[in-house]
């Protein structure tokens, strides 16, 4: 029986977050841990009335307070580039690859040493926790991903399939291959292509290759993603005994319905978080615990 687009669409959710979605405090509390001794000690430039002197007094005998200093301008990177009038400037802090003098400019020009000196801020390490939390808040898109990858999980493991034995995490075409003699090649390119799949359901000789994923808001790769996914259908449809499964879901297709409908319209096995609920990974398996 066709399914109705529109109806399975209306079904979609704003979100599937839990409490740890939007900051983990934990994560937090780690990477600041981890530079703890040098934020004590760059604290000592708080209220300096000589600050690029004591700076250079304590880089030189504290070279590792310099791995901080990207954090203070909310970077992950360790190195750094700028540029400006005086030139173009790759710093290093993880390994000081320019003289002391270049990374006082840095600091001077960044706002660093007018933020220490002036005591705006009265301890470091609250400083880099307001910026860790910024951070962290930033990685929410990935942990999105994540959260519906969990999800997808705990459904496989609810309706009786057990991991490395019916279904496989993180698998890769070539490794589905191995397993089940199927020639995937189309789907590879002849193997140029190291596709991936988030989950795969291997039962009874048939191949359920699951790819899953949640957007709560817009974006450019909805579309390039639901034309993709489109694509590896079409070629799935070609294999015996290989079926390409898509668990999408969240509202963020809204702008996207459409090109979600194309692939809807020619896709067998693409369902949201509603048809998890109602077992459709048991029925088009055929499992039974």
């Amino acid at each position: 029986m066709k399914r109705d687009f529109n109806q399975w669409f209306a079904g979609f959710r704003a979100s599937i977050a839990d409490y740890k979605y939007y900051i983990d405090f934990k994560k937090v509390y780690e990477n600041i841990k981890q530079y703890e001794t040098e934020l004590n000690l760059l604290n000592n430039l708080v209220k300096s009335k000589d600050i690029e002197t004591d700076f250079e007094i304590l880089i030189r005998k504290y070279p590792n307070v310099m791995k901080v200093v990207p954090t203070l301008i909310a970077k992950r990177e360790k190195q750094i580039p700028a540029i400006d009038k005086q030139g173009q400037f790759n710093y290093d802090f993880e390994n000081m690859n320019q003289v002391i003098g270049q990374y006082k400019y840095f600091m001077r020009e960044t706002g660093i040493f007018d933020l220490l000196e002036n005591n705006i801020v009265h301890d470091i390490r609250d400083l880099m926790m307001g910026i860790e939390i910024g951070l962290n808040s930033n990685a929410r898109k990935n942990r999105g991903g994540t959260l519906m990858e969990k999800l997808v999980e705990d459904f496989l493991v609810k309706a009786g399939f057990v991991k490395n034995v019916n279904y496989f995490k993180e698998i890769y075409l070539s490794e589905i291959e191995a397993k089940t003699g199927l020639d995937l090649s189309t789907l590879s390119n002849n193997g140029k292509v190291k596709k991936r799949f988030d989950f795969a359901i291997i039962l009874d000789g048939q191949v359920f290759a699951i790819e899953c994923n949640f957007y709560s808001s817009d974006g450019s790769k909805l579309n390039e993603t639901a034309r993709s996914y489109k694509a590896i259908a079409i070629e799935a449809n070609k294999i015996k005994n290989f079926h390409f499964v898509w668990l999408t879901d969240g509202r963020g297709w809204q702008k996207a319905k459409f090109n979600l409908q194309e692939t809807f319209d020619v896709m067998e096995h693409i369902y949201n978080i509603k048809d998890l609920e109602e077992n459709i990974l048991q029925k088009i398996t055929n499992f039974k615990k």
